[in-house]
């Protein structure tokens, strides 16, 4: 298992003394000014801004596609659309000046949605990587591209690595896709990356049990609920 302990905390301010706790900590830009990020560097923990690259939250702009993120809301975006390529670099490299110390890669799962947009994805990740050089940058996901992704990244986070949020709440994956996962976690372990297992539940039975599947796998684990504001 390599890496350290990992929160992702979107929640309001919570406190650096309960944010250096961890290794590391994902964190939404604009939450926190520069001098509590540069506080929580000194005292050894690495925060990591949020960047999204294929889907927009932001006002009507002509890389959206019509479709929305059913789950986050999220408007799709052409991918390779030059304008949506600037608008993340420039996101990146306001991030990093601003006293981030590394980057989340977020929404890189495409093959999903629109495959023919990974390519993009990967020339988007291959920018996003000469901005943040020599930091740190962590992917969500991004399976399909992992054969290229893992020379661009330093580590991956599987989100919902063994729970399922569900219309009634949080529930184990049915087991065909726990062994899916399974199968994915092997192949990680295959790459020099920190790996991480993010699930979400209000249940600390099935906290416990998303926590152990992590570690039987070589995950550090962090569970929260799905809005991530529970440290």
């Amino acid at each position: 298992m390599t890496g350290g302990p990992l929160a992702v905390y979107y929640g309001a301010a919570a406190g650096w003394e309960r944010l250096a706790r961890y290794d590391r900590v994902v964190l939404q830009p604009g939450s926190y000014p520069a001098e509590e990020l540069g506080r929580l560097r000194r005292y050894g923990t690495q925060p990591l801004g949020h960047l999204s690259l294929s889907e927009d939250h932001g006002p009507p702009a002509p890389w959206h596609r019509h479709d929305r993120n059913p789950d986050w809301g999220g408007r799709y975006v052409h991918v390779g659309h030059p304008g949506w390529m600037q608008h993340v670099v420039d996101q990146a490299r306001a991030m990093m000046a601003g006293g981030f110390g590394g980057l989340f890669l977020n929404s890189l799962n495409v093959e999903l949605t629109f495959p023919e947009d990974l390519p993009h994805v990967l020339t988007l990740i291959a920018a996003v990587r000469e901005e943040a050089r020599p930091d740190y940058l962590l992917a969500n996901r991004g399976f399909a591209l992992l054969s290229r992704l893992a020379d661009l990244v330093d580590g991956v986070l599987f989100e919902s690595f063994s729970v399922a949020w569900v219309a009634s709440g949080y529930a184990p994956w049915p087991p065909a896709t726990l062994e899916a996962h399974a199968r994915i976690a092997e192949r990680l372990l295959g790459f020099d990356l920190d790996l991480y297992a993010l699930d979400y539940c209000d249940d600390e039975g099935l906290a416990e049990f998303a926590r152990r599947r992590a570690r039987r796998f070589g995950l550090h684990s962090f569970v929260s609920d799905r809005a991530l504001t529970r440290l």
